[in-house]
């Protein structure tokens, strides 16, 4: 499966309608100028009472292993005085097709239904479909976001992916100045747990499934950090239903003990947004100064900025040691 494409790789109309709006200052986009400013407010409400944690939660059994692993973060946040919000998608039956069905009202180019732009305008005038409302509200009120779910061909099952495409739109979790480090989520933080079917071995380097690295590297990169989320080291759960009991239970008190920790954790390095020429005529590219302070270095940046060279080492698995920090910048400011 292929997600959809990135932003700024979309027809040349979206940053001058964009921009347009961003600088359209009067009635109801007033409130819509600052992505996220809602999500502070809120945050700054919040704070003053409890935390908040959202799971956004993917299997069809209650009596699966993922949702042993999401009782066991819920049991455990609670514990540490969180407000635990869970959305659990088949339950919910959540709609995962993004269509003309989430605008409310007219759309703003009925010729050509293009449904980032127009799901754009609607958050910016209130006119998103209620289920997606709800979802973006359980976001703007979370610090922490954890995505439990089974791998299914090296993703998201595709009813999270559905929640990602229609809950995460552009101006509520992203924009042309906010993105990756500048994200609107960058004071929040985020992760992915998951089973997977296959054993650690099989995606290590040398593995037949590859470097799980560069399988992480969309969602993580492509999709949290995109919007600018601090994002955690994944919780993986390598064959669980090829494991005995107590394996499995061993595995449980692991996720239990990290989790009594997990927002003192350093989340992982991404390239800044201030190492790239954020420009048509730079195309987006690395500034050449950068690179010729890469070239000595015997690793490139990330998992994707890996400059043709070797990758570095569980660079989507593992915060970066605070020693190595010449080495591979910080994405945070």
């Amino acid at each position: 499966m292929t997600s959809p494409g990135n932003p700024l790789k979309v027809t040349q109309t979206f940053f001058p309608d964009q921009m347009k709006l961003i600088t359209k200052a009067h009635g109801v986009y007033k409130s819509r100028l600052e992505p996220g400013l809602q999500c502070r407010r809120t945050q700054q409400t919040h704070s003053m009472a409890q935390k908040t944690a959202l799971i956004v939660y993917a299997h069809q059994s209650p009596g699966s292993f993922n949702a042993a692993v999401r009782d066991v973060v819920m049991q455990e946040l609670a514990s540490q005085g969180y407000r635990v919000l869970v959305s659990d998608l088949y339950a919910m039956n959540f709609r995962a097709n993004a269509t003309q069905a989430d605008i409310i009202g007219d759309l703003k180019n009925p010729a050509l239904f293009q449904y980032g732009e127009e799901a754009m305008h609607a958050w910016m005038e209130d006119r998103l479909s209620d289920d997606i409302v709800a979802e973006q509200r359980k976001v703007e009120e979370a610090e922490l976001i954890i995505f439990q779910f089974p791998l299914y061909w090296f993703s998201v099952p595709a009813i999270m992916k559905g929640w990602m495409d229609r809950v995460l739109t552009q101006g509520f979790a992203f924009s042309l100045k906010k993105m990756y480090n500048n994200g609107v989520f960058k004071d929040k933080k985020a992760m992915l747990s998951f089973t997977t079917g296959a054993t650690q071995t099989m995606f290590q380097p040398d593995g037949i499934n590859g470097d799980i690295n560069i399988a992480l590297w969309p969602l993580q990169n492509g999709t949290l950090h995109f919007c600018g989320f601090q994002v955690l080291a994944p919780q993986i759960f390598w064959s669980p239903a090829h494991c005995p009991h107590a394996v499995r239970t061993m595995m449980l008190d692991g996720w239990r003990a990290r989790v009594k920790g997990l927002l003192a954790e350093k989340p992982l390095t991404f390239a800044p947004c201030e190492l790239f020429d954020l420009s048509f005529q730079g195309g987006f590219q690395l500034w050449p100064k950068v690179r010729e302070e890469r070239e000595s270095l015997p690793y490139g940046i990330t998992t994707g900025h890996h400059l043709g060279k070797p990758l570095p080492p569980d660079n989507q698995m593992k915060a970066q040691p605070a020693d190595e920090g010449s080495a591979r910048p910080d994405c945070r400011n």
